[in-house]
């Protein structure tokens, strides 16, 4: 029965979530001991995990391509479907990334409204100044981890748009000749998704940071 209820109450949480009730969501995770601290830090591992997962996709499309630009005879549509397979996968992902960082964004920014007004109650002088210090350092720290995230994100929709291009443009005609054709845009797209891999690394590594300084 006890758990019955606990899924209940979850369920419920997501619900609040979903309409926009911010403020009865925050509540109802507060009855579980969960504040918007705790709730900052698992929106950041789930942005940065989404990252992890949507890198090793896009590296799977990265070694479709470089499979294809090399084809010298042999099942050519059986390639390109796989990679229009990567390609849906990677767009889908694109959206959970995004999704996840909106929703780190969004808690970043209700913790701090919340902190200032609270340091405002403090009436302790040197206890008001030690927090409101610590919540100048965690803007700052955060701020470099969401600049990292947002770049990643960023550079997601240019090479989906090209990686689009390219599969349609293939899928005309499945033959050596229209992969020579396209050789130079396989070998640009390769490069975006090179430096999009990178940057998904160091959003990540930015976000394992900002996580170990998280207390």
């Amino acid at each position: 029965m006890k758990r019955i209820l606990g899924w209940s109450l979850l369920l419920g949480v997501a619900v609040l979530a979903l309409t926009g009730c911010r403020s009865t969501y925050y509540a109802a995770y507060e009855k579980f001991g969960v504040h918007k601290r705790d709730l900052l830090k698992k929106r950041v591992e789930a942005a940065r995990d989404e990252q992890k997962t949507a890198s090793e996709e896009f590296k799977d499309a990265l070694t479709r391509l470089k499979e294809i630009t090399g084809f010298d005879g042999g099942a050519l549509e059986a390639h390109y479907r796989k990679l229009q397979a990567d390609y849906d996968t990677c767009a889908k992902r694109a959206k959970a990334v995004q999704s996840r960082i909106r929703d780190v964004e969004t808690v970043a920014g209700d913790l701090f409204k919340e902190w200032e007004a609270e340091i405002e109650q403090i009436e302790t002088e040197s206890l008001r100044d030690t927090s409101r210090r610590q919540l100048r350092d965690t803007r700052a720290r955060y701020a470099e981890m969401i600049a990292a995230l947002q770049k990643a994100e960023a550079s997601m929709d240019p090479v989906l748009r090209k990686m689009k291009d390219y599969t349609l443009a293939l899928k005309h005609s499945l033959n050596a000749q229209a992969v020579a054709s396209l050789r130079g845009e396989s070998a640009g797209i390769q490069t975006e998704i090179t430096q999009l891999i990178a940057d998904m690394n160091a959003s990540i590594a930015r976000a394992d940071e900002f996580l170990q300084g998280w207390h």
